[in-house]
């Protein structure tokens, strides 16, 4: 808490003054060249009072205004310090579904890979074997394709990325991994079904 100067020496000018004032009464009986003295001494103090209240007062304005700078000073670099972690934050959780998606990526190539072994079993026999491994195929590449579109919109993110924006994959990212399980169900079903 600040300690108000300025009152406190205003008071003490404010008693000094009345000080004077009494005084002056019970010695008006004084010589009246004497009274005008002490008016004179009186006018010059009261004088060089005002003065030095007003340096004291500019100084305390150019301490105020000093630190009302530096309160807005820490304030723009707290808001600065916040929004730099928000950005860092974002850019940690979109690295993450970047790498969550090159995994879905990867798992669907060496899934499409895996199923060339059943391929032969699944092309001599039945019709319905081929459709199914068929069918999972193209949901395998279909996971693929989703993982590298929603990769492509969490890249687009970054390049355009502000503190505010969210990890978006968009809805190839939701599906991709539910196409990879639906393919290699599919493809399980036309294993056992051949």
């Amino acid at each position: 808490m600040a300690v108000p100067w300025l009152r406190i020496l205003n008071a003490v000018i404010g008693v000094s003054n009345l000080a004077r004032v009494v005084r002056a009464r019970a010695g008006s009986t004084a010589d009246p060249d004497q009274l005008a003295v002490a008016a004179r001494g009186g006018a010059l103090e009261t004088r060089l009072a005002g003065v030095v209240v007003a340096a004291l007062r500019e100084a305390f304005d150019r301490d105020h205004q000093r630190l009302e700078l530096e309160r807005e000073q820490m304030a723009a670099e707290r808001q600065r310090a916040e929004r730099a972690l928000r950005i860092e934050l974002a850019r940690q959780a979109r690295e993450q579904e970047i790498g969550r998606l090159r995994l879905l990526a990867g798992v669907a190539v060496a899934s499409w890979l895996g199923t060339l072994l059943f391929a032969a079993r699944l092309a001599g026999g039945e019709a319905a074997g081929r459709m199914a491994l068929a069918g999972g195929w193209l949901l395998l590449l279909a996971a693929l394709a989703a993982s590298f579109v929603g990769q492509a919109a969490v890249t687009r993110g970054l390049v355009r990325a502000d503190a505010g924006d969210s990890v978006a994959s968009g809805t190839a990212g939701t599906l991709a991994p539910w196409l990879l399980v639906g393919g290699l169900a599919v493809i399980g079903l036309g294993v056992l079904l051949a």
